[in-house]
């Protein structure tokens, strides 16, 4: 299959097929094994909840872009206090997670308390889907959210809970701050931050 890794803006129009890349690329991420730990429902599952958060939160607030195979979230700084669930999005991912409801709300809390308190671009979500891996899809998104954060002169954070992605983050110059262990025998979420960078880019 034939795929181009030059991003593009994702729209509406595109939530069929960012919640169908999102979901394979997170079918074995430890943090979303944790919220859907039912093997066969969990691809469905992850669609509806990657399409919840992209139709809800940060296609209205975010910067959202996409290739053929990966997909990324990033919040700009002005829109940190928006792009946050409503209440109706709670709503939403409280029936979809049943029972793993207050582990999540447990978590987003553990994530929240270590939030950067300085001006920062943050990326929310970056996955690529598995047959696209290895083929600069999410290089790319990669490096157009940072082109961003550099024109603004402001520093990068994310989550991973991922452990063999620390050293794809290391590579564009993030660094780990905190690991931080999720409550209830949750997965270790590492904090990582990237400073900023002049225009010789990434």
């Amino acid at each position: 299959m034939q795929m181009t890794n030059t991003p593009r803006t994702a729209t509406g129009e595109d939530t069929e097929p960012v919640a169908r890349v999102l979901a394979r690329a997170f079918g074995d991420d430890p943090m979303m094994c944790w919220f859907f730990p039912e093997g066969v429902s969990r691809p469905a599952a992850l669609g509806s909840y990657f399409t919840t958060l992209f139709t809800r939160q940060y296609l209205p607030y975010g910067m959202c872009e996409r290739t053929d195979g990966a997909v990324a979230f990033w919040v700009p700084p002005e829109a940190q206090d928006k792009a946050v669930p409503d209440a109706e999005t709670i709503r939403e991912l409280t029936e979809l997670l049943g029972e793993r409801a207050e582990p999540f709300r447990r978590s987003v809390e553990a994530a929240a308390a270590n939030a950067p308190q300085e001006p920062h671009w943050y990326l929310a979500v970056l996955g690529a889907d598995p047959v696209a891996q290895g083929r600069g899809q999410g290089a790319a998104l990669l490096r157009s959210g940072l082109a961003r954060a550099d024109a603004d002169g402001l520093p990068v954070y994310l989550e991973s809970s991922k452990e063999v992605n620390l050293a794809v983050y290391g590579h564009f110059g993030f660094e780990v701050l905190e690991e931080v262990r999720l409550p209830e025998n949750g997965p270790t979420l590492w904090v990582m931050r990237r400073a900023p960078r002049g225009s010789e880019g990434v």
